[in-house]
């Protein structure tokens, strides 16, 4: 590799450092400005503390407004949200790792295959280009995934607490708090959304509200299902207890039921990794020695 090969990477590796260390300040900021602009709209002898735009507060507009055009913004942020990613940055630090990508892969393959080979060479930029589009949207979904999946799992005992608390004569909003606590070291996916959802109930949201923002941030159709389950147990007047002690005993069903079909799937799916794997070699320890002597007895004649 030739020494201005490297330093071009080296320059676009700080390229992509400095960008994205200077984004993320910059939308770090853009709360701390709004907040300043509204205080001084509501008084007006803090008029002073309004700021201008810079030219930094335009790159950060023309930046959001690129980010948007390319990307559902709120598409985007509810998949975010659902990964575990809350921060108000984490759209645009997605859509800058989803730049750099299509721009990093490329170029890898660009330096690093011979060019010996003309259709190997644009093949490889082509599979680099490709895979740095599919690359960041498939870690995604795969978080947004394996988050789901961890929650899924800890619903049931979420609602045998949540079940306790309301028979000790605790309130909903209550039971919801202490669940959340409990759970912070065997179920911190789960105690966060239970504690955020106390948070916006403290702050005056409505409880249902508060539930359907719950199955929003999350994607559980489980935690779908019981958000609706708790919604209609209020407006009707009907024991929560009862409704929550139902609800946990379907999902142990339906979570035994999901292991038994995978149970029954495993002999399925060991039938490739026998077919291509333990069968040739099995077949080479028994019949090779006597291919071999049958081999030699041949040559003979």
């Amino acid at each position: 590799m030739s020494p201005l090969i490297i330093v071009l990477l080296v320059l676009a590796g700080i390229a992509v450092l400095v960008a994205s260390t200077a984004l993320v300040s910059m939308l770090q900021r853009r709360d701390v400005m709004l907040r300043a602009s509204e205080e001084a709209v509501l008084d007006p002898s803090s008029i002073v503390l309004r700021p201008e735009k810079t030219r930094q507060t335009r790159l950060q507009e023309l930046l959001e407004a690129w980010a948007r055009e390319r990307e559902d913004s709120e598409e985007l942020q509810t998949k975010l949200i659902q990964a575990g990613f809350e921060s108000p940055t984490a759209p645009a630090m997605y859509f800058l790792a989803r730049t750099s990508s299509m721009v990093m892969l490329p170029l890898l393959a660009f330096i690093l295959i011979p060019r010996t080979q003309f259709l190997l060479f644009v093949l490889t930029i082509a599979f680099g280009i490709f895979l740095g589009l599919i690359f960041p949207i498939a870690m995604l979904d795969r978080l947004i995934r394996l988050r789901q999946d961890r929650i899924k799992k800890s619903v049931p005992d979420a609602l045998d607490l949540l079940v306790v608390c309301v028979e000790a004569g605790t309130s909903l909003d209550a039971a919801i708090l202490r669940v959340a606590k409990e759970l912070r070291l065997a179920h911190p996916d789960l105690s966060h959304e239970l504690a955020v959802v106390n948070r916006l109930t403290n702050a005056g949201m409505p409880r249902d509200e508060a539930l359907r923002g719950l199955w929003k941030r999350t994607g559980v159709l489980d935690i779908r299902a019981l958000v609706s389950s708790l919604i209609q147990s209020e407006k009707w007047g009907t024991s929560i207890a009862t409704v929550l002690r139902v609800a946990a005993e379907t999902l142990r069903r339906k979570r035994r039921q999901d292991a038994e079909k995978r149970a029954k799937m495993a002999p399925l799916k060991m039938t490739f990794p026998l077919l291509f794997f333990i069968l040739p070699a099995l077949f080479a320890v028994i019949l090779g020695p006597a291919v071999v002597q049958i081999i030699q007895e041949f040559s003979k004649v």
